[in-house]
């Protein structure tokens, strides 16, 4: 399976038009036909379904167009790697995070970082720690930020000198809405929202003192910004943590912490003996000096 193979494939995907690909890719329609063809061929799968107006993918499809992309970004960030090996000066640095106020302390280490090396570019996804891990195994990301306990076995880790405090996002209109806090039996039977990733024994389930088959969940989200949406619509609670959405001013919205109080560690990590570039060995010290300073 050739490369610009994979980038014939992705453009067809993307298009979703032979004609439109071609000409994105200045080939000739029946020459990309051929090559996935080809393509289709040797894998024995069918990877699109041909219609009138448009191609759409097939489940094969759909997955071979996910590892695509990852090669084409692997390989791409080999070769800036390699070209830039030796350049303290130049480069890309890519961290997968979840949504947390955290980010900031991160954001200052950035922009005192490229003060001195205007040419270091940072690339910062959003994502849940599903998302953060699988990329930052497969060599796609530089750095996670987690909320999650850490596996030492795999990863080097900092925590951040930031704790972010749990609670519960509601509609104004809710007959919870006027409390200061929340506590486990004011969520007894409510239909509630909670993160993909939460599991049993975790610290919110804890502080429930429930299993999740014991929750009333109605729904799960891996960004908050869509339970927030849902919440406004009325599907129910979302418990998240604070300063992610926006509830001042003309908000549909609030949001109270828990009582007992929950507050979540945040934590900075990358692969072990995994070769830094010289920029992100940069970053790491920018961060080391700059969490120095807020203890």
């Amino acid at each position: 399976m050739e490369l610009r193979v994979l980038e014939y494939f992705l453009a067809i995907a993307r298009e979703q038009n032979i004609s439109a690909a071609a000409e994105f890719l200045h080939l000739s329609q029946p020459t990309l036909s051929r090559q996935i063809k080809d393509l289709e061929e040797s894998l024995g799968k069918q990877l699109f379904i041909r219609g009138n107006r448009k191609i759409t993918l097939t489940e094969e499809g759909m997955i071979l167009r996910k590892r695509a992309q990852e090669i084409l970004d692997l390989v791409k960030r080999c070769e800036d790697e390699l070209t830039l090996s030796d350049d303290i000066s130049e480069g890309d640095i890519y961290i997968g995070a979840g949504e947390t106020e955290a980010i900031r302390l991160l954001a200052q280490a950035v922009y005192q970082l490229q003060t001195d090396y205007p040419k270091i570019r940072f690339h910062i996804a959003s994502g849940d720690t599903t998302d953060v891990l699988e990329r930052l195994d497969k060599g796609l990301y530089d750095f996670g930020v987690l909320l999650s306990n850490v596996d030492t076995s795999k990863y080097e880790y900092l925590e951040i000198p930031y704790k972010d405090t749990y609670g519960v996002l509601m509609r104004k209109d809710s007959p919870l809405s006027s409390k200061k806090l929340i506590e486990p039996k004011d969520l007894e039977g409510l239909p509630l929202i909670i993160n993909r990733n939460i599991y049993d024994g975790d610290p919110l389930t804890s502080w429930m003192k429930k299993s999740r088959n014991e929750m009333n969940i109605v729904a799960t989200y891996n960004l908050i910004f869509n339970a927030s949406i849902m919440v406004e619509e009325g599907l129910g609670y979302a418990l998240g943590l604070d300063k992610i959405i926006n509830v001042s001013g003309h908000s549909n919205l609030c949001f109270i912490p828990l009582s007992p109080s929950l507050k979540i560690s945040m934590y900075l990590i990358w692969k072990k003996y995994q070769k830094l570039s010289r920029p992100s060995e940069k970053f790491l010290d920018q961060i080391y000096d700059l969490f120095e300073l807020q203890h």
